[in-house]
């Protein structure tokens, strides 16, 4: 609703600036799709496409994991 958003605006913005979650999680950074979202623990991941998106989907704990672990140095590479 418009009061959680209101209440806390950043717990709706996309995971990792808005880049592609998975290229995220590879070391890289990519343009997302707005088809390809995912919402998990209560966090938006966007992806590059919808195939990528089912990629991302198979391990999202592990790719979670790997991209945290590279965000936000995947920026200055």
């Amino acid at each position: 609703s418009k009061a959680l958003f209101d209440a806390d605006p950043a717990a709706f913005a996309p995971q990792y600036g808005g880049y592609c979650a998975y290229a995220v999680s590879k070391g890289a950074t990519a343009t997302t799709d707005p088809d390809a979202w995912t919402v998990h623990d209560g966090r938006l991941y966007l992806n590059f496409s919808t195939t990528v998106r089912s990629i991302w989907q198979e391990d999202i704990p592990g790719n979670i994991a790997r991209a945290d672990a590279n965000w936000p140095g995947v920026l200055d590479r």
